[in-house]
């Protein structure tokens, strides 16, 4: 490398600053751009977690042509028609500003809407998101060639790189998300990516001035014949140390956001630690760090393993989340630690980076298009824990696996020729069983083979053991979720026992059924005949014999069976798979008792409602839940407006807003007030055991408050009016604060 002897201390830390920033602000673009985008793109789909993990697919994939080109530009080019051919490309991203989604743009109702999400994000923000992603291997390489003493060591620029994308990810939901509308965020982005341009054109004024030796330029012509010195060993070695936590973080996120909250909140959480094991890694301290994360995984794994899969259900969901982060934490952090141990002379930069990103793209492309088709739930989450274990440095055989195997294959061949009742029956001792194996497993810590294969094997016995002791009828997962059918067993009024089905989205409960003839018809859990739809139905029982009834979310189908017969119901449901679910009679024949005759409207409920006449419902129920959270985008000042629109001057909107993690009725207050609707609550909670009659919290708004008065003075329940709040601003299509109502 080329050195220049009259180099000053000062130059040398100005070098450093101004690559650095540039690296530093093009992270910072990337990772404001994702949840800023994926934003924007959640109203279109529901809400959905694979909302997300798509955005994320085409980020990866976007960030792999990036090292693509960057590779390929610094292998093949002089380093003045790499600055050449790189401002072109600048230039001509300038086309995309500002950022806007595509006219017209709506998704498809009747198939998986993957490839159109995909297609879409690519017209919006393909083109300047490629040039921020070519910057982290490109700007580095370039820094290699500059002239400074730690040229030919660039890697640890890296780390501001992924400090920058951990500050934009950490700011998002708690600084830009409450102060910043969406139209000024695409604004203040637009700004930050011409300031990018601009320390890319600064990076490459440098590179343009700096002196080369003869001997340099050889070497960047010839790195791609050099790189034939780099083992196939060693690089799939690098792609599977990168593709495994790829695939865990979308894995995790997927597992987490469809039993916590569909919100791009919770979804930062896996990211960041995700980056901040980059960052950390990538750092001087990684030689004494990741000898210490080796040594602690298996101990913090012990009580993940033991709680979160043998026996959730003993812990809060905040201690089961942390248990699940841990261990993903330390999962990444050995695998990219590993990847930092091995990383290569300065001549493979691009090599190395470039592998990095394929694996990273490739973890997302197993998560989002092969995962959901290949299984029913998100196992991919399971088996990337069992694989990042097989990626733990250690030795190979071990003793121990003659003596812990065999005990394992009894355990798994008792459970697989019992019956379900005798492991029903035995369902404790064998839970305690796995644990007590779980804890030999340690004993193999050094030996990653035999560590990852029995942990593997404890985890899926247990997963299995829980879905024969759940009863399950039916489970299949599409883009919107993880549905399943489950049979239980409740203690009828007589003291019987009684078998009925629930509908699960997740974890989340989305309705049950009678399954006996004299009681299949009455509606239970959320929209029983006590609860508050019970009321709202039986206050107006003389009024509402022609009523014009819209519901959005159909869940089993419960509601169906307060329909009369002058009555015209039309339903609305994002996700197919739910409307095969409640029509099919041998899981649910709420639909086809009640309410043969009523309409379905399969897709967004924003968007459906959009093609109703105006003035057409006397009563609209909103019951849309992405697992346990409301869509954000039916909760805006906007989407109310759009309610009433459709409702006739005298009409009711309802609002379910159960909610174990939001507190909804802030917004919904808010939003009420700013509109000058009229609004009562009742937040429900039986008054004596009755089966399945659970706690729900409902909403009932009109245009004018003698609409409601029936209620409000009814016996039947205790509906009171809205609380006033003044501590946030009304919802809107253009803002939105999540953490303003956590609870």
């Amino acid at each position: 490398m080329s050195h220049h002897p009259e180099a000053t201390p000062d130059r040398n830390l100005s070098l450093i600053f101004l690559f650095a920033a540039t690296l530093f602000t093009s992270a910072s673009l990337m990772f404001v751009l994702q949840p800023l985008f994926g934003k924007i793109l959640l109203p279109l789909l529901g809400g959905s977690p694979a909302v997300w993990n798509t955005c994320m697919v085409f980020y990866q994939s976007i960030l792999f042509l990036g090292y693509l080109y960057a590779h390929y530009l610094s292998t093949r080019y002089s380093q003045h028609r790499q600055i050449q051919i790189h401002t072109a490309l600048i230039l001509i991203s300038f086309l995309a500003l500002p950022l806007a989604l595509p006219e017209n743009t709506v998704p498809p109702t009747d198939s998986n809407p993957t490839f159109w999400l995909l297609w879409t994000l690519f017209l919006a923000i393909g083109l300047p998101f490629f040039v921020v992603s070519t910057t982290a291997p490109l700007i580095q390489k370039w820094f290699a060639n500059v002239g400074h003493h730690t040229s030919h060591d660039p890697y640890y620029l890296y780390a501001a790189s992924n400090t920058g994308s951990l500050i934009a990810l950490l700011s998002y939901p708690f600084l830009l998300e409450p102060n910043i509308g969406l139209a000024n965020q695409k604004s203040y982005w637009s700004v930050g990516y011409l300031i990018l341009c601009l320390l890319i054109a600064a990076c490459a004024f440098v590179l343009w001035k700096s002196r080369q030796t003869s001997e340099q330029q050889e070497d960047d012509q010839d790195t791609t014949a050099d790189e034939n010195n780099l083992s196939l060993a060693t690089q799939l070695h690098w792609l599977v140390l990168a593709f495994v936590p790829s695939s865990l973080l979308l894995g995790l996120t997927n597992f987490i956001s469809t039993d916590i909250a569909s919100v791009p909140l919770l979804w930062i959480i896996p990211l960041t630690l995700y980056l901040l094991s980059f960052v950390i890694v990538f750092s001087k301290w990684n030689d004494k760090i990741h000898p210490l994360m080796v040594k602690l995984q298996p101990i913090f794994l012990l009580p993940f393993i033991a709680y979160a899969f043998i026996n959730p259900a003993d812990l809060p969901y905040w201690a089961y989340l942390i248990l699940h982060l841990i261990a993903f934490f330390f999962a990444v952090m050995v695998c990219h630690g590993e990847l930092a141990k091995l990383r290569p002379h300065t001549r493979h930069l691009t090599t190395f980076y470039l592998i990095m990103s394929f694996a990273g793209m490739l973890g997302g492309m197993f998560n989002t298009f092969v995962a959901p088709f290949v299984f029913n739930a998100v196992y991919e989450y399971p088996i990337m824990i069992v694989a990042a274990l097989l990626l733990r440095p250690g030795r190979m055989n071990s003793p121990l696996q003659q003596i812990i195997a065999p005990a394992l294959l009894v355990v798994a061949g008792i459970i697989a020729h019992a019956t379900v009742a005798d492991l029903l029956q035995y369902f404790d001792a064998i839970v305690i069983g796995l644990i007590g194996l779980t804890l030999l497993t340690y004993l193999l810590r050094t030996r990653p083979v035999g560590f990852a294969l029995m942990t593997g094997a404890i985890i899926f016995l247990a997963l299995g053991l829980h879905d024969l002791s759940s009863h399950t009828l039916y489970q299949e997962r599409t883009f919107f979720g993880v549905l399943a059918v489950r049979e239980a067993v409740l203690t009828d009024e007589q003291g019987k026992p009684e078998s009925y089905h629930e509908l699960f989205h997740g974890t989340t409960k989305h309705g049950a059924q009678r399954l006996a003839t004299n009681l299949s018809q009455i509606p239970l859990t959320y929209y029983s005949r006590p609860g508050p739809m019970g009321q709202l139905f039986k206050e107006y029982d003389n009024s509402d014999q022609t009523w014009n009834i819209g519901v959005v979310g159909l869940g089993a189908g419960a509601l169906a069976c307060y329909a009369k017969d002058q009555q015209n119901w039309t339903l609305y449901e994002i996700d197919p798979l739910v409307v095969d679910i409640a029509g099919n009679p041998a899981y649910f024949s709420y639909l086809s008792q009640c309410a043969r005759n009523a309409a379905m409207r399969v897709g967004d409920a924003r968007l459906s409602l959009e093609k109703e006449p105006d003035q057409h419902f006397d009563l609209l129920v909103m019951d849309a839940f992405s697992s346990d959270s409301v869509p954000t985008h039916l909760l805006t000042k906007e989407a109310l407006e759009l309610y009433f629109k459709k409702l006739k001057p005298g009409g009711i909107l309802a609002f379910h807003m159960t909610n174990r993690h939001l507190s909804l009725k802030k917004v919904l207050s808010i939003n009420a007030e700013a509109l000058h609707l009229a609004s009562l609550i009742q937040e429900f909670k039986p008054q004596q055991d009755i089966p399945l009659v659970v706690a729900t919290d409902w909403v009932v708004m009109a245009k004018q408050a003698e609409t409601l008065e029936p209620l409000r003075l009814s016996r039947l329940g205790n509906w009171q009016k809205m609380p006033l709040y003044f501590d946030m601003k009304p919802w809107t299509d253009d803002f939105t604060n999540i953490v303003s109502i956590w609870k």
